[in-house]
């Protein structure tokens, strides 16, 4: 007979709900801090920590990754072969640990052994894992790691998980508890120290007190701007109005940005708990969780958090006793990129079209519906909880001069182990993806990494070194933003890459202000110019294609001194830091008409080996432009002024006779 069940522990807490009652908890709470807790609690608490479990206890991964990756396949081929076996045995769906290149993982724990991990478990390979695991054994091909277990028998030659490559050098503070513990069991959190840091805030320390506490730890905003979460929290307690309100900013618009959607599908109640002492501190009584349709997932778990926070008397009115009220609202937005701008995301909790305003007056003393807001992100909200709980000296402590604490960042692109990196700040570059990330996979170069998403910049590989600092990434044209790292290799046209995001950004634009409107247009046209060959280009696009790039770095810079908001302020930044690290492959593309990483598709010209073609004819029946001409069982040839790059040739090619060329050796032919 299989168990699934959201929490279970053997205590009672199935399917997520509580075993606390909101006086319990109290109770509870001021037991922890006297360190007087009852035996029967002390033995609950422990078998929701798991620290040894009762039966056997199965944890999949079932974050967006995960999914995305297999693991409900897995978890429908685990309860199949439970149910064969009439086996009895615990279910747990977990959140990502951030190793997503290694999903579908899942972990296995039996009564008396520490909890082991297992990557890519397919459902075909599951049954097999299950039943060696269950018979006593660890396959060592599939291993990742086991955790720590005082007092149980370890898994031999099992090496721990905290010693794997991607673990060791990270630094996991707001990703401690995503992917180990149950995220829809407001009981298992509370059981890993969960709100009671809260207990204490509001027991012991002033609002004023907590703010001075953010401040003194250094905690700077994680959602782009990096300024100091502290001093923001200051102004708005003490600006005036008989309401405030309080903004947790997941929309997370940035492309290649997951690290928010993460951290709430892993732990939502951390950040629950820091969205109440935030509020707590400013003197909001009501807050609002902006987050993007799209993330169905992260939605579903923060809206069971907040029904299982106010049944324990955590949200809602006298939380704890303390004669606070706070309450949160879930607030889903279209997914538009100009809302991650704060009065941009505003006008849309209000309501409104999501477009942005001057400032001042800034919204911690005039923001949603006219009253003092603060807006953080979630990792910025989820640092709180563990900075009053240590110390705002010890965070103080983690970092550098100027930026404190760590930093997560989601790590994808041509790297080995993509996935969510969590480091203490003054961290290289060069650590994060050659150490943690295992480098750039099958032998090829490292060329770049593209920081900040859209609004941020390309590091080449001279400045690898450099550290993960809100001030040290500038001066390389980049910016920490919420945290995007997207690593290229040679393989990548750094032209292309500007394109990219300056036809994301222009799609992206509000409209409102002209710099930003019609710059970031007239950028992109300029782009599209350069990567475009000669084919049906007349004399006029020619000479407008050079006009436009004596002016596009003059142009760029004008939008950035004249735009409204942040976003297109920094919305040229991707072209300025490709003009400025590799200003070659621009002059390739616009002198030689070339495009050196062969991506560009109207700079690309294809060739074929005479000797290696045995002219089976495949590729000229997948031309779409008749671009190849030739005899069956005869060689085949090109006509390069017909051909669009398209690739298809390649594709179809058996024998590898079809070979990208330079443009400059057909340049005669074409013109």
């Amino acid at each position: 007979m299989t168990s699934k069940t959201a929490g279970a522990c053997g205590c009672g807490c199935a399917n997520g709900s509580s075993v606390f009652t909101p006086e319990e908890l109290t109770a509870w709470f001021a037991a922890s801090e006297s360190g007087k807790l009852e035996q029967g609690l002390c033995e609950k608490l422990s078998l929701l920590r798991r620290e040894d479990v009762l039966k056997p206890t199965i944890y999949l991964g079932m974050g967006t990754c995960g999914l995305g990756a297999g693991a409900g396949k897995t978890l429908k081929a685990v309860r199949a072969w439970l149910d064969a076996g009439k086996l009895d045995a615990d279910i747990i769906e977990v959140g990502c640990i951030g190793l997503c290149s290694a999903e579908p993982i899942m972990d296995i724990q039996l009564p008396g052994r520490p909890r082991v991990s297992f990557t890519k478990v397919t459902e075909q390979e599951a049954p097999n894992l299950l039943e060696a695991v269950f018979e006593g054994k660890v396959p060592e091909a599939a291993v990742l790691g086991q955790f720590n277990g005082a007092g149980l028998t370890p898994w031999s030659d099992t090496p721990l998980l905290k010693e794997h490559p991607f673990f060791a050098p990270q630094t996991r503070f707001v990703l401690a508890q995503c992917g180990e513990i149950d995220p829809s069991s407001m009981d298992e959190y509370i059981a890993h120290g969960g709100y009671r840091t809260l207990a204490r805030a509001l027991a012991e320390m002033s609002p004023e007190a907590i703010c001075a506490a953010v401040e003194q730890s250094g905690l700077r905003g994680r959602g782009g701007g990096g300024f100091p979460a502290g001093r923001k929290w200051k102004f708005a307690r003490a600006a005036e109005g008989d309401q405030k309100y309080l903004i947790c900013n997941a929309d997370e618009g940035d492309p290649g940005a997951f690290m928010d959607r993460a951290v709430i599908e892993g732990a939502p109640h951390r950040l629950v708990e820091g969205m109440i002492i935030a509020g707590y501190a400013i003197g909001a009584t009501k807050g609002y969780v902006y987050i993007r349709a799209e993330y169905p997932l992260a939605i579903e778990r923060l809206k069971k958090a907040f029904a299982q926070a106010r049944a324990a008397g955590l949200l809602g009115d006298n939380i704890l006793g303390s004669g606070f009220h706070f309450d949160i609202v879930l607030k889903m937005g279209a997914g538009a990129f100009v809302c991650g701008e704060e009065t941009a995301l505003i006008h849309s909790v209000e309501g409104k079209r999501g477009m942005p305003r001057p400032r001042p007056p800034f919204p911690a003393v005039r923001g949603a519906f006219g009253k003092p807001t603060v807006i953080n992100n979630v990792e910025t909200l989820a640092n709180v909880p563990p900075i009053l709980a240590m110390g705002p000296e010890k965070f103080a402590a983690m970092g550098t001069s100027n930026s404190k604490g760590t930093k997560v960042f989601a790590l994808s692109g041509k790297v080995a182990r993509t996935g969510l990196v969590e480091v203490a700040m003054g961290t290289s570059i060069r650590s994060i993806i050659f150490d943690i990330g295992g480098g750039i996979p099958n032998g090829r170069r490292f060329k770049a990494v593209q920081m900040g998403g859209p609004s941020g910049g390309c590091i080449p590989e001279q400045h690898l070194d450099i550290e993960v600092d809100y001030d040290s990434l500038k001066t390389v044209g980049a910016i920490m933003g919420s945290g995007g790292m997207v690593v290229m290799d040679e393989d990548t046209c750094m032209v292309d890459v500007a394109k990219f995001f300056m036809d994301f950004v222009q799609r992206e634009s509000c409209g409102k202000c002209i710099p930003c409107r019609e710059g970031t247009r007239r950028i992109l046209e300029i782009l599209q110019r350069i990567t475009r060959g000669y084919r049906n280009e007349t004399q006029e696009a020619t000479l407008e294609r050079f006009q436009g790039i004596m002016y596009m770095e003059r142009l760029a810079k004008v939008i950035k001194d004249t735009s409204l908001c942040g976003l297109g302020q920094t919305a040229p930044n991707p072209v300025l830091s490709t003009l400025r690290w590799f200003r070659d492959e621009y002059e390739a593309h616009i002198y030689e008409r070339r495009c050196p990483a062969g991506v560009c598709q109207e700079l690309r010209y294809f060739t074929i080996d005479q000797e290696k073609c045995i002219g089976c004819t495949l590729c000229a029946k997948r031309c779409p432009t008749g671009a190849i001409v030739g005899e069956a069982k005869q060689a085949h040839y090109i006509l390069v002024d017909k051909c669009i790059g398209c690739g298809s040739c390649v594709t179809a090619c058996r024998v590898d006779a079809v070979q990208l060329r330079q443009f400059e050796d057909e340049l005669t032919t074409v013109q």
